[in-house]
């Protein structure tokens, strides 16, 4: 008997820890479902909001349908083994493809996750276009937005494969005026694609993953993840296509440990409806530490100020920018801001970058090819960077563009090295001009190592940048194809010229760290081995058959 009731109690306890799948169709839906089956959906997406769900459990969306209204999911955690799941099914009512689709219109969000933990959503499709205005002082609307609302730790959220299109605050039509692309980060409210928010005092987030997701037509930033400094440990961000955002592609800030790659980021900053911002880099850090950004597609970045493919924002360390080709950005290719240490820009090709020209009323900073700015924060006294490393690009600017360089005169620790500058016309130094440009005065930037770089006319490199190369080489590479936008259009023809000619990278003077990853790359750009010593710029030629 007693062997009898241990089974049965036993059974009882597997039976309540059995995982939940629960339908959400809106058409063949009704009061009184339990959706715990295709046949008796659920209705609508407020309905999930009084679902008890534990770990395992699975939100599954009907496909082909329109959900009305905002998926809102707070307080909940699955676990590293049970996730709870928010996707997709296909129902033997309407049998397509086509993913589920979120309309939010008047709502703050289209998804929301509240103090959660080990949650992945996916092949969900947001769109959140004008509507009520949320109440607040600062309103906005996100596609999906993560949030910590109380102190604690949460961790292991997924968000894959989400499309998340046509996100604004207000309604078409809406004009933001000439001054507001001009402010720091805009001063208005905005729809944002994803946003993460780790701003309460004693909350961490760790973990967190956003994959193949497309982001388009944003008023404002595509992917921004946000925390004070260091509570956001362990970010990917992979595999993601984000175009004609109204602001910049990806941002992120307080994160440590961050790793950003294959990501296509195409016309930031874009402004073809009036309620976007129209300012952005492709990407852009702030206040992070070990965040490795690699393997991605920057192009066509817009804006009166910055916008440049990618660029390191101040208060930041060990940021490292590798593997990259940045195309047809306005404000420019390498642009580290200051009171950055222990960053680097290394084996990326850039085409034609930095071709913006500052002008009253139009914009407020001069495209830069090459620019190491002191700014730290408005009315700050320019701060470093220090001990910045960059070498083995691949930099082309075609005829008709000026490419132009700023080096902070404050800069300590800089390497140049390995680099092809490939510029059609003649270099020209500018002062920096984040806000207040710099003036002239005594040139203090110390612990310099600036040789062995490639250049296509002496003049490349203008004379009056406080720094200049030791031992420049003048030639021309030949590359495949000048007009090319790809990255074997810019591999070598002239094989002599830079096979084997690239010097080994060591510390700058005085630094003690280096680059967190090491100096020593075992691949180029295209993925091929480097063995012996490597050749100038971002690719590797092979080595000839014996």
């Amino acid at each position: 008997m007693k062997k009898l009731i241990l089974i049965s109690l036993l059974w009882s306890v597997s039976l309540t820890g059995f995982a939940t799948a629960y339908y959400i169709n809106p058409e063949k839906g009704m009061k009184g479902n339990s959706g715990e089956s295709m046949d008796k959906p659920l209705k609508s997406l407020f309905e999930i909001r009084k679902l008890r769900l534990k770990p395992g459990d699975q939100v599954l969306l009907a496909n082909g349908y329109i959900f009305k209204g905002s998926l809102c999911l707070e307080g909940l955690g699955g676990t590293s083994n049970k996730r709870i799941v928010i996707s997709n099914y296909v129902s033997p009512e309407k049998a397509v493809k086509q993913l589920p689709l979120i309309d939010a219109k008047g709502e703050e969000q289209g998804i929301f996750l509240g103090d959660c933990s080990y949650i992945t959503i996916s092949n969900i499709r947001v769109k959140a276009n004008g509507g009520k205005m949320p109440e607040g002082k600062s309103p906005m609307r996100c596609g999906v937005l993560v949030k910590s609302n109380t102190s604690g730790k949460y961790s292991g959220i997924k968000l894959v494969n989400l499309t998340i299109t046509d996100v604004f605050l207000m309604e078409k039509g809406h004009q933001r005026g000439k001054k507001e692309a001009f402010t720091p980060n805009g001063t208005q409210g905005y729809g944002w694609g994803i946003r993460v928010l780790n701003t309460i005092e004693g909350s961490r987030m760790e973990d967190l993953i956003v994959k193949e997701c497309t982001i388009q037509n944003v008023a404002h930033t595509g992917i921004k993840v946000n925390g004070k400094k260091n509570t956001i440990k362990n970010l990917v961000i992979a595999n993601n296509k984000v175009t004609k955002t109204g602001g910049p592609g990806i941002q992120m800030s307080g994160i440590l440990d961050g790793h950003i790659y294959h990501n296509i980021v195409n016309f930031s900053g874009d402004k073809n409806d009036s309620r976007k911002w129209g300012r952005g880099s492709g990407l852009w850090t702030w206040n992070c530490d070990r965040v490795l950004i690699e393997h991605n597609q920057f192009r066509n970045a817009k804006g009166p100020a910055d916008s440049a493919g990618c660029h390191i924002d101040f208060n930041c360390s060990n940021v490292i920018v590798q593997y990259n080709i940045s195309e047809n950005n306005a404000g420019g290719f390498c642009e580290i801001l200051g009171n950055n240490y222990n960053c680097a820009y290394r084996y990326n090709v850039s085409i034609n970058d930095g071709y913006r020209v500052k002008q009253k009323g139009v914009a407020s900073q001069e495209g830069k090819i090459f620019w190491l700015s002191g700014f730290n924060g408005k009315d700050k006294k320019h701060k470093g960077p220090y001990n910045s490393y960059f070498y083995n690009n691949t930099i082309y600017v075609k005829e008709g563009i000026t490419p132009k360089i700023a080096v902070n005169r404050a800069a300590k620790g800089v390497l140049i090295a390995n680099n092809i500058f490939c510029f059609e016309e003649s270099g020209k130094q500018v002062l920096g001009d984040q806000y207040k440009p710099e003036v002239a005065g005594e040139v203090l930037v110390e612990n310099i190592i600036f040789k062995n770089n490639l250049y296509l006319k002496a003049e490349n490199w203008p004379i009056e940048t406080p720094i200049q190369d030791e031992a420049p080489i003048i030639g021309n590479p030949r590359f495949k194809n000048n007009e090319g936008k790809t990255i074997n259009d810019f591999v070598p023809k002239n094989r002599n010229l830079v096979k084997g000619r690239a010097i080994q990278i060591k510390a700058i003077p005085e630094d003690k760290k280096g680059l967190y990853l090491g100096f020593e790359m075992e691949k180029d750009i295209l993925g091929r081995s480097i063995i012996g010593t490597a050749d100038l710029g971002a690719i590797q030629l092979p080595n000839k058959s014996k």
